[in-house]
């Protein structure tokens, strides 16, 4: 192996180092990898850049406006509501909800699924009587397993399609994985309504944390000189509030939590309320107190413009490891924080000194404003608008629907490829008014495009310089090694590495090494573009392999053991299914 093929290996084990164990965006961590290969001659511009013309990411570009139109229509919602119905058991809403995320993420974005069912699920957990926490990491589980079952059910089978177009000329039918994913998905389904109730926590979820912090959480100061100051709590009224209630004091540092009828307040007291909106302008309305700390005063919204806003920090949030204080998030969003949630518990301390982290729920106070401007954002993984918020029109719902049925027709029937379709139904939401432009133009996430299409720079390098040619030499050198076993190998990899990086870049990475395998071995080698694929789906184990499993964190009240707990057995029957399957559709 010359020097570029040894260049590109440190290259590679470094992008996985920066993915694996830094905060560093992952576009940009590809796109340095990418301009790197480029200016040290190893790649030249057009193998450089080949990724950005891919049928398979401009496929996964376009199948974002569709979902998205699926999406402001409540499609989905509607399907929902007509699915889930009123089950008796935990296995019984389990299986309920199973059903349609199965099917739904088939054929649209899997992130979408969650986010829009998120809300749905919480909202329908309560009514049940049955805990959040049963629901909504089978919820995510459920959206993982039904998108391998189509070509377009996730991501990842589209830019390994890609690739084999690209490298083979070979095109997979729309539903030609469905001989392998329907499988999984009865399996995985069934493990997760057999056992998810007995492995998963009893957390409840978000919404039962609603009941107790309300909507508002109001910090004032008791002015001094003043006309409050020396009487007592029942004294100043602040014991009759008709919108909230006062919870504590602090007393030149020193907390009382026990707040007597008969305490007396002194100069400089603040005092927690929780409670109603109203109770912020009704707190104004008493002489003697001032705002502790101005931020919900500060916030430019009136008030019957204002909701609350569930949120959960993604990665790529700007003031992640910083303190609430320090990040300015009033100034840099236009919504105030009332509350965080980590791991399903209120963190103790000064609400502006709790340090940010990667999968904090937020509670907000925002306008309507905030949940259209930030749905499509990468500073949040949005939840739900957990106030008023803009409906959905569901009477483009069956248009939407109708849509995406000839948009799978016309690819299942063979008359346009993929893309093709994709693009007409793209079209057809935005000219139907299902979706407008310029939210059409918000919903394609361009950072996963960007890791997406800077990955297969990697790809090329690891082909072109042998590097792949070298890995793959070393692992038939173990000695003896049968096509089936080879198999097995790539698929443990493929996996190991989604759950320590992207999904699409896992894919990317191990899919000239899987085809340098089957070179040498001299089989067919769609066996395993077919294990790639399904193996960079199959991230269970924790909740940063995959967007829908970090999404449900918070709202869950999940911890990380959790995710090991049960997602540990579900990855080894979703390798077990896959690679007695795969071998028997496409021959060796």
């Amino acid at each position: 192996m010359e020097w570029q093929g040894i260049v590109t290996l440190i290259t590679l084990f470094s992008v996985l180092l920066a993915l694996a164990l830094t905060r560093v965006s992952a576009d940009l961590v590809l796109m340095a990898a990418l301009a790197f290969l480029l200016i040290t001659g190893i790649l030249g511009p057009a193998e450089a850049l080949a990724g950005f013309g891919n049928p398979g990411v401009i496929t996964i570009a376009t199948l974002y406006v569709v979902a998205a139109g699926l999406k402001e229509t409540g499609a989905v919602q509607w399907i929902a509501r007509l699915l889930l119905g009123h089950p008796k058991t935990e296995k019984g809403a389990q299986l309920r909800m199973i059903v349609p995320t199965g099917i739904l993420s088939g054929f649209m974005n899997n992130t979408a699924v969650v986010a829009m069912f998120i809300p749905a699920i919480q909202a329908w957990a309560q009514r049940l009587g049955i805990p959040a926490s049963k629901l909504l990491l089978p919820l995510s589980y459920a959206a993982i397993l039904g998108g391998t079952c189509t070509l377009i059910g996730t991501s990842t089978n589209l830019v390994v399609d890609g690739m084999l177009q690209s490298s083979l000329g070979i095109h997979l039918g729309l539903f030609e994985l469905a001989w392998v994913g329907v499988p999984l998905l009865l399996v995985g389904g069934t493990f997760l309504v057999l056992f998810a109730s007995r492995i998963l926590p009893d957390r409840g979820g978000v919404a039962e944390e609603l009941d107790l912090v309300r909507e508002y959480g109001v910090e004032v100061e008791v002015v001094g000189p003043g006309p409050l100051v020396g009487k007592t709590i029942s004294e100043a009224g602040l014991r009759a509030l008709s919108y909230g209630y006062l919870t504590e004091i602090d007393r030149d540092g020193r907390l009382i939590t026990a707040v007597e009828p008969d305490r007396v307040l002194q100069s400089g007291d603040r005092l927690y309320f929780v409670g109603a909106p109203e109770c912020a302008s009704e707190l104004r309305r008493i002489q003697g107190l001032k705002p502790a700390n101005g931020d919900v005063h500060k916030l430019d919204v009136a008030n019957h413009q204002r909701c609350l806003v569930e949120v959960v920090l993604g990665p790529e949030f700007p003031g992640l490891s910083k303190t609430i204080r320090d990040s300015q998030f009033r100034t840099r969003f236009s919504a105030v924080i009332l509350s965080l949630s980590r791991d399903g518990k209120r963190v103790p301390g000064k609400l502006g000194d709790i340090t940010f982290r990667m999968g904090d729920t937020l509670l907000l106070e925002a306008s309507h404003q905030f949940v259209e401007h930030y749905r499509f954002r990468r500073d949040f993984l949005l939840v739900s608008a957990l106030n008023d918020s803009t409906p959905p029109d569901f009477r483009k719902a069956p248009r939407a629907l109708a849509i995406l049925a000839l948009m799978v027709l016309m690819s299942a029937s063979g008359l346009l490829q993929i893309m093709e379709a994709a693009f007409l139904a793209a079209g057809a939401m935005i000219f139907s008014g299902c979706i407008t432009a310029s939210r059409a133009r918000r919903s394609v996430d361009l950072p996963v495009l960007v890791v997406i299409a800077a990955s297969f720079a990697l790809g090329n390098a690891m082909t072109v310089t042998g590097a792949a040619a070298w890995v793959a030499g070393g692992l038939l050198g173990f000695g003896g090694l049968t096509p089936w076993v080879a198999l097995v190998l790539i698929y443990v990899l493929t996996a190991v590495f989604t759950e320590m990086i992207t999904n699409n870049a896992a894919a990317v990475l191990m899919f000239p090494i899987a085809l340098a395998v089957s070179q040498q071995l001299g089989v067919n080698f769609l066996p395993y573009a077919v294990a790639v694929m399904f193996a960079a789906s199959a991230s269970f184990i924790t909740p940063l392999g995959y967007q829908t499993n970090l999404m449900v964190y918070g709202p869950g009240r999940y911890r990380f053991g959790d995710y090991i707990r049960i997602g540990f057995p579900l990855s080894l029957l979703a390798g077990t299914v896959v690679l007695c399957l795969v071998p028997l559709v496409w021959k060796f």
